[in-house]
């Protein structure tokens, strides 16, 4: 057996309740690939299941993607080989480790244009990016796009690929060195959601109008102004809740704020299947290799520092993608 090192929690709390233990890692089962992991991703639901907002249960690993070689592969694997470089999502709680063992389908081999700490940047929040703008609403010309935190890892992907499909782009941040970030990645304008009247700026911003599609992934802080923010029979799509969740709220204000489409869609569903995985993955993989969006590493930790990687996301110190690199 092999010995990987891996984040263990046994309780919801703090980034110091992850734990780094070194475990025995089996070899690869039938459709199973080894990985050695060169660069792991991370996203804010991983704050969110480590805080126990969204619980798991105990004991447990975190993280949901990265990026390595294949060191082995399982019985029945024809897809992959011993030295492929992948990337993978939605495998199994567990990314948070050296090596590890993961469905084959659950992975895509990398093409040469990109480097593996770039993927684990960018994968994750870029297939995030490709159903919301693909699938949950078809962004296109003439459309007016609403992005909070667009300064964020996914923000910024969605705000340059919602461009380069030829909407208008406001997005909104928590600061004015954001909000200069924002505009960097691809938004016509931007907009400080932590001073009052950011409201009426958006729609300023928009020369008046309100926006087709507003995509919200900070929740308390924002959500009512989303509401404010959405033409009538426009969408809100929550797919994150970076300030808390939602509140509780009528459902008939849908109806007083102009008839708006209200949905709160997640990533995993929408690429449930391997077949329609790959193909988005091949989607995210295009838009890259042509420029529409990049990996953004805000910041690189050492995979033993992940607890202070966890608290520099919750005191949102920084912009772009954090990456640990074990």
């Amino acid at each position: 057996m092999n010995q990987t090192l891996a984040v263990q929690l046994t309780e919801f709390g703090p980034p110091e309740v992850m734990a780094l233990r070194e475990f025995d890692l089996p070899p690869p089962g039938a459709g199973e690939i080894r990985l050695r992991q060169t660069a792991i991703g991370f996203n804010y639901i991983d704050v969110y299941q480590r805080t126990g907002k969204y619980p798991l249960p105990t004991p447990t690993g975190l993280g949901h993607e990265a990026a390595g070689v294949v060191t082995a592969v399982g019985e029945g694997v024809a897809d992959f080989r011993p030295g492929d470089r992948v990337v993978y999502m939605n495998a199994g709680i567990g990314a948070y480790a050296t090596q590890r063992n993961i469905p084959a389908e659950r992975a895509v081999r990398l093409p040469e244009g990109i480097d593996e700490a770039s993927a684990a940047a960018l994968f994750f929040k870029a297939m995030t990016a490709q159903y919301l703008l693909h699938k949950t609403y078809r962004v296109g010309p003439g459309d007016t796009v609403l992005v909070h935190a667009a300064a964020g890892g996914v923000g910024q992907i969605l705000s340059a690929w919602a461009k380069a499909l030829g909407a208008t782009v406001i997005g909104t941040a928590g600061s004015p060195e954001k909000c200069a970030v924002a505009r960097q990645a691809g938004c016509d304008a931007a907009v400080d959601y932590s001073a009052s009247g950011w409201v009426e700026r958006v729609i300023d911003a928009a020369a008046g109008g309100k926006a087709s599609v507003v995509y919200d992934s900070v929740g308390r802080h924002t959500f009512m102004g989303s509401l404010d923010c959405a033409r009538p029979f426009g969408h809100v799509v929550v797919f994150g809740a970076a300030s808390g969740p939602i509140p509780p709220f009528d459902v008939e204000l849908l109806n007083k704020k102009g008839c708006l489409y209200l949905t709160r869609p997640s990533v995993f569903p929408h690429n449930a299947e391997v077949g329609v995985f790959r193909a988005n993955a091949q989607m995210v993989f295009d838009a890259y290799s042509r420029g529409i969006i990049r990996a953004n590493i805000g910041a690189r930790f050492p995979f033993s520092e992940v607890a202070r990687a966890h608290a520099a996301a919750e005191a949102r110190a920084t912009t772009g993608a954090i990456v640990m690199v074990p």
